[in-house]
């Protein structure tokens, strides 16, 4: 049983779609919410010469579905993917990456870096503006800070302005190319 009273279960089970004995604990539940938010991305059919603009447009759209509930890329982290709908998305993955002439190991492997890099960039993206996440400074707040730095780090001092440079979606869009070119090239 879900850890919830009986008529927020009750209610929880109808909107979710499910029987009382399908959601068990929390895992269930991350697990059902993960497959909810992946059964309404749409997946294009596999195009050879289009291969890496539907890849891209998958990611974008799975980071878009998670930043619409912050956190449940931190359940989608420690998630194995046993849900039909999660299945069915990193199915029309590994579609697309072998109809562009990935290897089947590299796109394995391809779609596993892919998931992991949109599961960390949501989660970094939910933590932010917690009360207590010190951490996390704005660019001019970095930029004075490594400005302030020693002399022993000449490079971080010297490139500031490119290490905190640019919006969080240009630099996930950096990083899924990135790896695209890393697939493409094996």
């Amino acid at each position: 049983m879900c850890a919830v009273s009986g008529g927020t279960r009750v209610a929880l089970d109808a909107a979710l779609g499910v029987g009382e004995d399908h959601v068990v604990n929390k895992d269930d539940l991350d697990e059902l919410l993960i497959g909810r938010l992946c059964a309404e991305i749409d997946l294009p059919e596999p195009d050879p010469a289009a291969w890496r603009e539907q890849i891209t447009g998958v990611c974008v759209r799975m980071r878009d579905q998670y930043l619409r509930y912050p956190g449940i890329s931190r359940a989608a982290l420690a998630a194995a993917p046993i849900n039909e709908d999660t299945l069915r998305l990193a199915e029309g993955m590994l579609a697309i990456l072998l109809a562009g002439g990935i290897s089947p190991q590299a796109a394995a492997w391809g779609i596993d870096a892919r998931t992991l890099h949109v599961n960390a960039y949501t989660l970094e993206f939910s933590l932010r503006g917690r009360s207590g996440d010190e951490w996390v400074v704005d660019r001019d707040e970095l930029l004075s800070r490594f400005s302030h730095l020693p002399d022993t780090f000449p490079q971080t001092k010297r490139y500031a302005a490119e290490l905190t440079a640019g919006t969080d979606h240009e630099r996930f869009d950096f990083t899924v190319e990135l790896m695209l070119g890393g697939l493409a090239r094996r």
